[in-house]
């Protein structure tokens, strides 16, 4: 494939029915493998995708002449970017996109990366890490995601965080004084 035949760019609104598919289908991986309360037909509502990118989820995603393949969200909270809703359509997963689309996201102006992701989802896992996201304590784990994300307990409980390279959010550094993230980030 050539240069000309693909191009990474921001997903727009008529690229919502292509997004909603993708992650869903690609979802369809966490069946049987993070914990059955957490996993659900399809993955991502419809609504739940809307309200994500209204909380300020930008999704990216990667075009060739099918149309789009993959979709990657990155979003701004407080003193972090957060990659979000990394996914790549089943039957092109492991051709390069989503490590394209994730070295896009990481060129573009960022404060510290994070990205959480299910502790047993361990090819996510192993993805962020190939790319030079390492693992933060469970301690630390633990203070991320309540500070970043709203999610429940239960996934808190089984979700890990990566971070990119050695700048620290300064809730690593200790700094609790900022409000969480509002609802749906």
């Amino acid at each position: 494939m050539s240069s000309q035949d693909h191009a990474i760019r921001p997903c727009v609104a008529a690229d919502f029915d292509a997004m909603y598919a993708i992650i869903n289908a690609a979802a369809t991986a966490y069946a049987g493998v993070i914990p059955g309360d957490r996993y659900h037909e399809p993955y991502m509502p419809a609504d739940e995708l809307r309200d994500e990118i209204a909380a300020g989820v930008r999704f990216w995603g990667w075009h060739d002449p099918e149309g789009l393949l993959g979709v990657m969200g990155i979003q701004d909270v407080e003193d972090v970017t957060l990659i979000r809703h990394a996914y790549v359509r089943p039957d092109r997963q492991g051709t390069g996109i989503g490590s394209r689309l994730l070295a896009h996201l990481m060129g573009l102006p960022h404060k510290p990366l994070l990205v959480g992701t299910w502790a047993d989802a361990a090819w996510a896992v192993r993805f962020y890490r190939h790319h030079g996201f390492r693992l933060v304590s469970q301690e630390e784990k633990d203070r991320l995601l309540r500070r970043y994300w709203s999610i429940p307990e239960r996934q808190v409980a089984t979700s890990v965080v990566l971070r990119f390279g050695d700048d620290e959010p300064r809730a690593s550094r200790g700094d609790r004084t900022a409000e969480r993230a509002p609802e749906g980030s």
